[in-house]
């Protein structure tokens, strides 16, 4: 094949997400009324910040191999200690601090605490105890939900403190601070992957881990630097979500892991481990919420979206199958 179009093809393959996501904005546009306005694309991005924070941690996991289902009941977790220790109805404490702003950054850095320990436990068994992954993900699913459920007693706090969610209400070129939280964890992990030997060896790791260890790569600390990140941003975005909610239920963010598992698979990174990239990512969480507005908009049954979002995963998966098989007769 000609060089020139060879680079063609292999600029198409990377950037699939992105010529859907495209396709998709245009054809919404042209066919749904009053979709092609700035404030519903703003939405679009600010429905995607919580999101689009957790698919972060779980797609450097799945590069490298491996799988963490535990990021939901993390994102709860952190949103719920968020919400008892700040907010000043039902359960809520209450707590102030002088100056009030002082309030953002302990909120914060205590919610990424407790994921980031989490994440190390469930780091520590799956790469010192050589334990599965997904069993060890899947019972921190379980019992961190249980977890929440029991500090809060099933019961919501409400009322965020001001100082905290004074970031849901501001607003930066019309999209809201939140949105650009998740944009910048983008840029930064984005440039991580691409320039740092952390990324180029997480996906060594994730291509073959053997030989990765035999190229002198350490890989039990890259392994467990990846679930230590997954626990923190999933934590991130539980503080996020619990931001746009003014607050913290039980049940906060029930549904999100098969969310964020979609948007991974949809953006380009294979189950398999060793390929992906954090862009390709983001643009398949602005293509599932999209795909949601465009359901709101038309007034349908909240159900379809539950039908497309298995379809595109399951159009994911066929797509990476045939990349693949291109790449390999390209090769």
């Amino acid at each position: 094949m000609n060089p020139r179009y060879r680079r063609i093809l292999e600029f198409i393959l990377d950037n699939l997400v992105w010529f859907m996501l495209l396709a998709v904005l245009v054809i919404f546009s042209a066919t749904i009324p009053h979709y092609f306005q700035i404030g519903i694309f703003a939405n679009i991005v600010e429905q995607s910040s919580v999101l689009g924070v957790m698919a972060i941690g779980l797609a450097l996991v799945i590069i490298s191999g491996h799988m963490d289902l535990s990021v939901e009941s993390v994102a709860a977790l952190s949103a719920m200690v968020t919400g008892i220790l700040f907010c000043s109805a039902g359960i809520g404490l209450g707590i102030q601090f002088t100056p009030a702003w002082m309030a953002v950054p302990v909120s914060l850095l205590g919610g990424i605490l407790v994921g980031g320990l989490i994440g190390a436990l469930n780091g520590y068994l799956v790469v010192k105890v050589k334990m599965s992954a997904f069993i060890v993900t899947l019972a921190a699913f379980i019992w961190v939900r249980g977890l929440v459920v029991a500090v809060s007693g099933g019961r919501s706090a409400q009322d965020l403190a001001p100082a905290i969610r004074w970031l849901g209400i501001q607003r930066l070129a019309g999209v809201p601070l939140t949105a650009w939280v998740a944009i910048l964890c983008f840029v930064g992990f984005s440039f991580v992957m691409a320039k740092t030997r952390f990324g180029r060896h997480l996906i060594m790791i994730g291509g073959n881990e053997a030989a990765a260890f035999r190229a002198g790569i350490k890989v039990d600390r890259i392994l467990m630097l990846a679930f230590v990140l997954a626990g923190a941003t999933a934590a991130l975005a539980g503080w996020l979500l619990a931001i746009r909610t003014s607050g913290a239920t039980a049940n906060l963010g029930t549904g999100m892991l098969f969310n964020a598992f979609a948007a991974v698979v949809i953006g380009g990174v294979s189950l398999k481990g060793g390929v992906g990239a954090l862009p390709g990512v983001y643009a398949g969480v602005l293509l599932l919420s999209s795909i949601n507005t465009a359901i709101n908009l038309m007034g349908l049954p909240a159900h379809y979206t539950q039908v497309i979002h298995g379809l595109l995963v399951l159009a994911a998966v066929l797509l990476d199958t045939a990349k693949h098989s291109i790449r390999q007769r390209l090769a």
